[in-house]
């Protein structure tokens, strides 16, 4: 799979759901909820540069993990705070740990390759 170019996209719909965040949600979403909104923005574009650059960075194999967890920990922690921003439904709030836990676990995978990757 073309990790980088699936970070691209990722990376642009972070910038497409930032602008509809910052013009068409101010004043229709209280405090918490545009907070929550622009926390899932924020990891969104984080995660987002790492599918772009993990490639780079270790053998395919690698990186086919590290990056199917980044996205797997996008579509789960930030999919699950968009969901909550924008409807108020709070039971979603139980998938946002897994995504989380996606995102530990693919940058501790991400180091231990690095670490014991041949110089």
């Amino acid at each position: 799979m073309n990790w980088s170019a699936i970070g691209a996209i990722v990376l642009a719909l972070a910038v497409g759901a930032g602008a509809f965040g910052a013009h068409g949600l101010r004043g229709r979403l209280d405090e918490y909820s545009l907070g929550v909104y622009e926390r899932a923005v924020f990891y969104q574009f984080i995660h987002a540069i790492g599918l772009l650059v993990v490639p780079l960075l270790v053998n395919r194999r690698a990186a086919e993990r590290v990056c199917f967890l980044l996205l797997a920990g996008i579509l789960l922690f930030c999919g699950s705070l968009y969901v909550l921003a924008l409807t108020g439904v709070r039971a979603l709030g139980a998938v946002t740990p897994f995504g989380g836990v996606a995102f530990i676990v693919a940058w501790a995978l991400l180091a231990f390759e690095l670490v014991r990757r041949p110089r």
